[in-house]
């Protein structure tokens, strides 16, 4: 079920989290943090949502380290109910897309929960003091990438927040799947 992720809360303090990535390391918010931004994205690996623009995903938080901006992703679906999901192969899909940032698993849903998480993906973009000013999309596409050469929203905002230390005020919604949230 697609799912929209709400208006920009700005100035928004990031919650901190501990979290075991892929790569066999447990990172932390502090540890993460980048100088002039850091990006918080909560992804899967089973949304074609994501899977539409995961290329794009690693080639944005590639160029925005060299602006001073570090990213992490986060996957925090139900891996009991969706397989595709499980941590193995959060490994698996890293590897085959080349991520070059931390993928984390928050299997207890406490980090997506903390952050009002709505949908994969879900953008949080945040300046030097933590403080959120992007909560939009990577661009215009959906379950399909859209043409190359639309506007990069994620990028822009990243960008103009490593310059500022603040987003645009006009921002368009991610759109997704819904976080696949366990049972009570």
């Amino acid at each position: 079920m697609a799912a929209e992720t709400p208006i920009c809360d700005f100035g928004w303090k990031a919650p901190a989290f501990r979290l075991p990535g892929v790569d066999g390391k447990t990172y932390s918010l502090d540890g993460l943090k980048g100088p002039n931004g850091t990006l918080v994205m909560f992804i899967c690996n089973h949304c074609p949502y994501v899977k539409a623009v995961i290329d794009r995903i690693v080639r944005d938080v590639n160029e925005l380290r060299g602006l001073g901006v570090n990213a992490v992703a986060i996957s925090s679906n139900d891996a009991l109910h969706y397989p595709e999901d499980s941590f193995a192969n959060m490994k698996r899909f890293a590897a085959a897309h080349g991520f070059t940032f931390p993928y984390l698993y928050d299997e207890s849903q406490e980090v997506a929960r903390a952050y009002d998480a709505a949908c994969t993906p879900d953008f949080f973009g945040f300046n030097a003091k933590l403080e959120l000013q992007y909560r939009g999309r990577l661009d215009e596409s959906r379950k399909e990438a859209a043409p190359l050469g639309v506007r990069r929203d994620l990028w822009e905002a990243m960008k103009e927040i490593a310059l500022t230390g603040h987003g645009p005020r006009e921002q368009i919604a991610s759109i997704g799947c819904s976080i696949k949230w366990k049972a009570a």
